[in-house]
């Protein structure tokens, strides 16, 4: 792997977790000294964050993570619950025996960072969990544009697991997700996952919530 792909992917992982919070800069001079890397691997993780819709880079004033107004996360979500439902759908029909028991394998790695209470370990069960759907679909297009929403959503999908209760739901959703795609019921698993991933009402307002939390956290004083 390239260097500016493992940079690129340091810094996807810092703000997935919060730790570059929306509207951090990315100072070029700093990631050099932080990472012990030339300015030319920096510059070409930063232009592949721009085009995943991660930061924004703009003249004279450097690079920041993008910062995403309520209505366009709502529309991001919308649109991300679409394209989980559609690979739903056929992955319940396409799937092969392997590939279903990987899936299982991935709800009970979900059920061990349940039960342990432990969000940021569910968090990235529950990305495999999802990748083993996309795969399922044997769409390698529509896989590939689920991958690239849920890549610019990853912080956001972070956030709302540490909402309270929030990981028990979840997990109560895959399994339904998990016994529709095993009884081969398309249509039940495109509902099971559209409704596990759009964020309306109360849900939307509690990630809201966590967002303007986090964000005043990393504001200076």
């Amino acid at each position: 792997m390239k260097i500016s792909d493992q940079l690129r992917e340091k810094i996807e992982e810092q703000i997935a977790t919060g730790e570059l919070a929306p509207g951090s800069s990315l100072d070029e001079a700093t990631l050099v000294e932080q990472h012990g890397v030339s300015r030319t691997p920096v510059r070409e993780a930063l232009i592949q964050l721009a085009a995943e819709g991660l930061i924004e880079i703009r003249p004279r004033r450097g690079a920041t993570v993008t910062s995403i107004g309520p209505t366009r996360l709502l529309e991001m979500f919308e649109v991300m619950s679409e394209l989980e439902a559609m690979c739903g759908r056929l992955a319940a029909r396409r799937m092969t025996e392997a590939e279903r028991k990987n899936l299982a394998q991935a709800l009970q790695a979900c059920e061990a960072a349940r039960e342990q209470q432990d969000s940021d370990a569910y968090f990235y069960c529950n990305e495999t969990f999802h990748a083993a759907i996309y795969a399922g679909s044997h769409n390698a297009f529509l896989c590939e544009q689920a991958l690239n929403l849920q890549r610019r959503l990853r912080p956001y999908r972070r956030l709302q697991l540490r909402v309270r209760n929030r990981m028990a739901a979840s997990f109560k959703e895959h399994q339904a997700i998990v016994n529709a795609i095993a009884a081969g019921d398309a249509e039940a698993t495109s509902l099971a996952l559209r409704e596990h991933v759009v964020v309306q009402g109360e849900r939307f307002g509690d990630l809201m919530a966590s967002l303007t939390a986090l964000t005043a956290v990393a504001e200076p004083a």
